[in-house]
């Protein structure tokens, strides 16, 4: 039987989303950068190109340069000379005459077609085009001036964050120079008596700090710059010394463990004395005790202790509040998918479950879903071989196979 105590005032995670970033205002702060160091910043300013891509008509293959008006005449063509790719043809083109090209070569002044060497034919300088008159259309083969892009274009818009198929776009029209904001710093460090370092032998009752290198990659992967603070001890005054410390260094402070309600889960009452909370405790599932709130001089995220917690509120809650404080306009949430249930999904009503579930597609097209199994909130394998969050409405109960969910694929920050 559900208690219904249990979840009176927790407040639904799309109130929170909205109250999180409500509060947030992105960062001001600006740099130029080489292009080569961009990668992963957001642009302070649109991208506009300075030149034409290509900046010259060029042929798309290679082939034979030629003016339909001479093959009206003959389809047997003398050569008058070559054109590749950075050494364009030069001389005197004669009536009569075709060019050969190279797939990048500009395209010599008269040239209205391109036909491609397979169609043709060489007999000791005497090109032979192996096709009908009609085959050849203007332009064929031809790639115009700005055909990519026009001197002008605007072909990133501020508060796009580059990616790597962002660069050679921007290389291709000569600019070195990026415009960005300046990446968000998150200091972050998890709590507990119980936690040790990677290398060392466990003793009684401790067990890995597994959270923290979780927690370093998706910050490094939301495009910030992550200061790690290391583990540490269920000690108020060393807790607050770090919280002082954090504040002092970074944008954003991130904590796992101690928001919860133990004997030793200080962290919520250090943060009720320096800074304040914004909320605390959500109708989600893992992840119920999740805390935000503002230091002096940064924000705050309290995740809870469990790995698969600490992961699912960093991705669905603190990811799009580093995204806006980077300036990242163009972010966007997970996409919500439709897909039948495959298995059972076990779920009592009163918090939005984000179950772990690895998703297919069948052959009529349709997406399926399967529980990954074990959905407990220590369960970090399930994480590992899950695909997508199987996002259980917060009212909703148990789920039999054959009934229709919502999925979220993971996006790239999970790959």
């Amino acid at each position: 039987m559900m208690d219904c105590c249990a979840t009176q005032g927790l407040i639904p995670v799309e109130t929170a989303l909205d109250t999180l970033l409500s509060q947030v205002s992105p960062i001001s702060n600006t740099t130029i950068l080489p292009l080569a160091d961009a990668i992963g910043f957001v642009l302070a300013e649109d991208i506009c190109s300075p030149i034409n891509v290509p900046p010259f008509a060029n042929s798309a293959m290679d082939g034979y340069a030629v003016r339909i008006s001479d093959l009206e005449q003959s389809l047997t063509l003398s050569l008058a000379g070559k054109s590749f790719a950075g050494i364009p043809f030069d001389g005197e083109w004669a009536t009569q005459t075709t060019i050969r090209i190279m797939t990048g070569a500009k395209i010599p002044e008269g040239c209205d077609a391109v036909i491609m060497q397979e169609l043709t034919s060489d007999s000791e300088g005497n090109i032979t085009f192996d096709l009908s008159l009609a085959d050849v259309k203007p332009q064929t083969n031809i790639r115009p001036i700005g055909d990519d892009v026009a001197q002008g274009q605007t072909v990133l818009e501020k508060g796009h964050r580059l990616t790597p198929r962002d660069i050679p776009l921007i290389a291709s029209l000569g600019i070195n120079d990026i415009p960005v904001v300046a990446k968000p710093k998150v200091a972050f460090f998890s709590t507990g008596d119980e936690l040790k370092p990677l290398g060392q032998p466990l003793e009684d009752g401790q067990i890995y700090d597994s959270n923290r290198y979780g927690i370093k990659v998706l910050i490094e992967r939301f495009g910030c710059e992550a200061i790690d603070l290391g583990i540490i001890p269920d000690c108020p005054e060393t807790l607050k010394e770090v919280f002082l410390k954090a504040d002092k260094e970074a944008d954003v402070v991130v904590t796992s463990g101690g928001v919860s309600v133990g004997e030793a889960d200080y962290t919520k009452d250090i943060l009720d004395e320096l800074g304040q909370i914004g909320f605390w405790k959500l109708a989600i599932k893992p992840g119920k005790p999740f805390a935000f709130g503002n230091l002096p001089n940064s924000y705050f995220c309290g995740l809870p202790g469990n790995p698969v917690s600490a992961m699912l509120t960093m991705y669905v809650l603190v990811q799009p509040m580093l995204a806006k404080l980077a300036g990242h306009s163009k972010w966007e949430a997970p996409k919500s998918i439709p897909a039948v249930a495959t298995t059972l999904f076990k779920k009592r009503p009163g918090r939005t479950d984000y179950q772990r579930g690895i998703y297919s597609i069948n052959a009529l097209g349709q997406f399926e879903v399967a529980t990954t199994g074990n959905q407990g909130s220590g369960a970090f394998s399930s994480m590992s071989v899950a695909n997508c969050f199987v996002v259980l409405e917060r009212e909703r109960g148990r789920v039999e196979a054959g009934e229709m969910v919502t999925i979220e694929l993971f996006n790239s920050s999970l790959y």
